[in-house]
This record gives structure tokens, sequence and C-alpha cells, in this order.
């Protein structure tokens, strides 16, 4: 599931590097970061599980929340 996820933000939503940190190790990322990256906190059941980042960061609000939910979709996937 991580993996589609940064698959999409990657080939669909127009980021030239996605990836996803686990708390626990490295998750899966994709492409070369360019531009300066942005971090989203994900938290499942009040705690740090991951970060899901991009670069270049989101060029607008939209984006921001665009990713802010992304990371609350993902949360349960980053649970070990």
């Amino acid at each position: 599931m991580l993996r589609a996820v940064v698959d999409v933000l990657r080939d669909r939503a127009g980021f030239a590097w996605a990836g996803v940190a686990l708390v626990e190790d490295t998750g899966p990322e994709m492409g070369e970061p360019i531009g300066e990256e942005a971090a989203y906190p994900v938290d499942f059941g009040g705690n740090p599980v991951a970060e899901l980042r991009v670069a270049p960061g989101p060029a607008d609000e939209a984006g921001d929340a665009f990713l802010r939910r992304v990371a609350l979709l993902i949360s349960p996937h980053c649970v070990r």
C-alpha cells in the first residue's frame, strides 16, 4: 500500500520525489529529491508512526491540504 502511495505521488501528483519514513525503519521512496523537501507527520492512535515526505514541497494550500489528507489516510498502514 505504501509503495503504491509514493508511486502515485511521484507519477501522477507531480512530485519529483516522494517517500514514507517509518519510525521503525526506512519505508518506500521513489524519485530524486529536487528542491526543498516537505514533511508531514503521520500519527496513529495519537503516536507518531511515520513521516510523509515530498520534494519539491506543495506549491499552494490545496497541495498542502492534499498531502495532510494523504498522511492521515496512510496512517494505519504505517503501523507494524
